[in-house]
């Protein structure tokens, strides 16, 4: 839902209302975090949820515990996200960068103290998650509330509260693309959980998305910046300037999407040893490789073009040309 930003927050900046990028985070921080307590009995009740749908008992134990322990993440996501769009409408990527580095450090550490010292397991694995993101968070607001973002944050404001309903529907047309994403992983490691040797089935499929997870992140990135591009431009009635950078980013990503069909299918049989030392799951997932490649290649494009049709959500302020055939989409 915090998705809405990538397009408000890059055409305010573009048009020179800055002080619209930190009313419009504060917004989004308001929509989410009530977003994210309507979603809590989905993470109190997840074990009895996965168990009415057929689970494997012990995974729906497992997996019931690890959400419990991972709420305060939840929210922590409500927070990071509107800021991190806030930051990246201001080409402000290193700062991100480097608050994003700080944080994968303390998480290895924090990983090693509760997992391996302390012998929490899955419980040191949800409480090493949640302190690191909640780190991140604090670092980014930090860096704004210092002043590195001026014009941009001018202090917690009233305005805030205004138009959330417009701001949600909105947020929730953003979602629904992603949504629609994400939902499909999720449901197949739910239904390969009815399948018969269910731990096998989703420890490969698990793997597989774990692999997808990482790469689709290099295409989130681009995602991001073509949408924040693109809204820059748009905002500053730049139109050939977003249209070439349209082109160049689906280049881009279709050559980056290639490498990856190509890896896959060539470490077929190796890739699974890196997570797993059952021979049985390491098998399984070489048989995945040609859907999984393939699946890989597809998912190169998609947040990209995703990154390009958030552009519809036009601001008050009139645009034409190339902006106009996107919001005609």
């Amino acid at each position: 839902m915090g998705s809405a930003l990538e397009t408000l927050c890059g055409q305010a900046y573009g048009a020179k209302q800055l002080y619209m990028l930190g009313v419009y985070m504060q917004r989004s921080w308001i929509i989410l975090t009530t977003m994210c307590t309507c979603l809590l009995p989905i993470y109190i009740f997840a074990t009895p949820i996965l168990r009415f749908f057929g689970q494997d008992k012990e995974i729906a134990v497992l997996a019931g515990k690890f959400s419990l322990f991972m709420i305060p993440q939840l929210f922590a996501y409500a927070m990071n996200f509107p800021t991190e769009k806030f930051l990246q409408a201001q080409s402000k990527v290193m700062a991100m960068a480097v608050v994003s580095i700080v944080g994968m450090i303390f998480h290895v550490g924090f990983s090693w103290l509760f997992i391996v010292q302390f012998k929490m397991g899955l419980v040191g694995a949800a409480v090493a998650l949640n302190v690191s993101w909640w780190l991140i968070v604090l670092g980014k607001f930090s860096y704004i509330a210092l002043g590195y973002c001026p014009g941009a944050w001018n202090g917690f404001s009233w305005l805030a509260f205004r138009d959330l309903g417009a701001f949600a529907r909105l947020s929730i047309g953003s979602a629904i693309m992603l949504c629609l994403e994400f939902w499909f992983y999720m449901f197949l490691i739910v239904s390969v959980g009815n399948l018969a040797d269910a731990q096998v089935a989703v420890a490969a499929v698990s793997i597989c998305t774990n692999l997808f997870g990482w790469q689709i992140m290099i295409f989130f990135g681009m995602n991001a910046a073509i949408s924040g591009r693109i809204s820059n431009e748009l905002g500053a009635k730049r139109p050939r300037a977003a249209k070439f950078s349209i082109i160049i980013v689906l280049m881009n990503s279709v050559f980056i999407g290639l490498f990856f069909f190509i890896l896959v299918l060539a470490l077929r049989d190796v890739y699974g040893v890196s997570f797993t030392n059952n021979p049985e799951v390491v098998r399984t997932i070489a048989s995945l490789a040609v859907v999984f490649a393939f699946s890989l290649f597809l998912n190169s494009i998609q947040p990209v073009l995703s990154g390009i049709i958030y552009q519809p959500t036009c601001p008050d302020w009139q645009l034409k040309g190339w902006s106009l055939l996107i919001c005609q989409l």
